[in-house]
């Protein structure tokens, strides 16, 4: 979902926005009186408009403000006024407001503007050339997300074992087109559930995905089978009939290495539990390191309600 937030005191330039986005059922616009905009810093909006005519706060004051709060550095902020006043135009774009629109207002100035932004936002936040999935800085914006939202969701945090092993045999070329493979998979399975499902890409061979699928554990299994399955396309003939590869290390001695596989670790995961970003985190490292301790690829799920209880037994990869 994209959600929009036009501060206003009137109910006309929502209305508007409403109408040219009606048929993208993935947009949702909400007003915010001028009183009330702090409510904005619950909700991370995707884009923030603000309609200076209606409005008794000082237009800069509330941009600085909302600037001010951490978790919306980057979000874009469209200033609607019918101000011409140059001077006062660039006093504003000068405080971070991403584009000023004067009013009246122009109604397809108004929608491309918002559109293009929305695009530039699909850019922007992308930050992973090689997946074309969200980095770091969204993931934890989608974290943030589902705890203030105070729905139950699962985190699933995703690495690949023995994926220096391949890289060092095969190359970078071939590593990148693993780690290709392993976000098509794991993007193809996530989405299938719920359309407010999330797949990110922390870097090198480390993923996480989100989910508010009750049948989260089939997810697991179906990443596993079809990873399992395809992986070894990316491996020669006599690598995938003997199931390993050999590496010489820096002594010159040759070792064996397993073929790649996936560690998959599972968070049930609600506000009620974890406070921020770094206990979800810091409960899925320790479930994802619990899964790379079992041969082959697998998934473990914390179930836990209270730290002090016992994780799930491991889950074996499907055959």
């Amino acid at each position: 979902m994209r959600n929009i937030f036009v501060i206003d005191n009137k109910d006309t330039l929502k209305e508007k926005i409403k109408k040219f986005f009606a048929e993208e059922k993935e947009i949702r616009v909400k007003k915010i009186l001028s009183k009330d905009y702090e409510k904005v810093f619950k909700n991370i909006p995707d884009i923030i408009i603000i309609n200076e005519t209606s409005i008794e706060e000082n237009v800069l004051d509330l941009c600085k403000n909302i600037r001010n709060n951490e978790d919306n550095l980057i979000t874009p902020i469209v200033v609607v006024s019918a101000n011409n006043d140059k001077k006062h135009i660039i006093e504003i774009l000068k405080n971070q407001v991403d584009l000023f629109i004067e009013s009246p207002v122009n109604d397809k100035i108004l929608f491309y503007s918002i559109k293009n932004l929305l695009r530039l936002l699909n850019s922007n936040r992308t930050v992973s050339p090689l997946t074309g999935l969200p980095g770091n800085v969204q993931i934890q914006a989608e974290i943030k997300k589902r705890l203030m939202s105070g729905r139950d969701f699962e985190m699933l945090y995703l690495d690949l074992d023995n994926f220096k092993a391949y890289n060092d045999t095969y190359g970078f070329s071939n590593g990148d087109e693993m780690i290709k493979f392993t976000a098509r998979v794991i993007s193809k399975n996530v989405f299938k559930g719920s359309e407010n499902n999330f797949v990110g890409h922390i870097g090198g061979d480390d993923f996480v995905a989100i989910t508010e699928d009750v049948n989260f554990e089939k997810i697991c299994q179906n990443i596993i089978a079809e990873f399992d399955s395809e992986v070894l396309d990316y491996y020669n003939k006599e690598d995938r009939e003997r199931g390993y590869i050999e590496v010489e290390n820096r002594k010159g001695i040759m070792e064996q290495f397993a073929l790649t596989s996936i560690s998959i670790g599972a968070v049930e995961a609600n506000n009620k539990r974890f406070k921020n970003v770094l206990e979800v985190g810091e409960a899925g490292a320790v479930v994802k390191h619990l899964a790379k301790t079992i041969f082959g690829s697998t998934y473990v799920i914390d179930r836990r309600k209270n730290r002090e209880k016992r994780l799930d037994k491991p889950r074996k990869k499907i055959r």
